[in-house]
């Protein structure tokens, strides 16, 4: 049995052609060249308020809003709660958050 002998040499240039040719490699889902990255800006979306649930246990209440729970006199995004009943939540600018209407219907209605 015989072994092929490689110089270091040659093993050297083999090694440094495979990587020369991984740096030409392109990450095809990479943006094209000269496209610019602009920064975002948060949506409005990220600012909406979503009653998720209300939880009332004699005269505890309290609401589960963007996954949070709060109380009465509670700030959510700068803004008091001022009541919490079955399903919907007033805020003291005025606006009152209510639970998705296929939650709060019953069957038979």
């Amino acid at each position: 049995m015989s072994l092929l002998k490689v110089s270091p040499f040659i093993a050297l240039l083999m090694l440094l052609a495979t990587s020369t040719q991984a740096e030409t490699l392109r990450d095809p889902t990479r943006p094209g060249y000269g496209s610019l990255i602009i920064a975002s800006v948060a949506s409005s979306h990220s600012r909406d308020l979503i009653l998720n649930s209300v939880i009332k246990a004699g005269s505890a209440s309290h609401a589960v809003i963007n996954n949070e729970i709060f109380g009465i006199g509670d700030r959510v995004q700068g803004v008091n709660i001022t009541a919490i009943e079955i399903n919907s939540v007033s805020l003291s600018d005025g606006r009152k958050l209510t639970m998705f209407q296929a939650i709060t219907e019953s069957k038979g209605n």
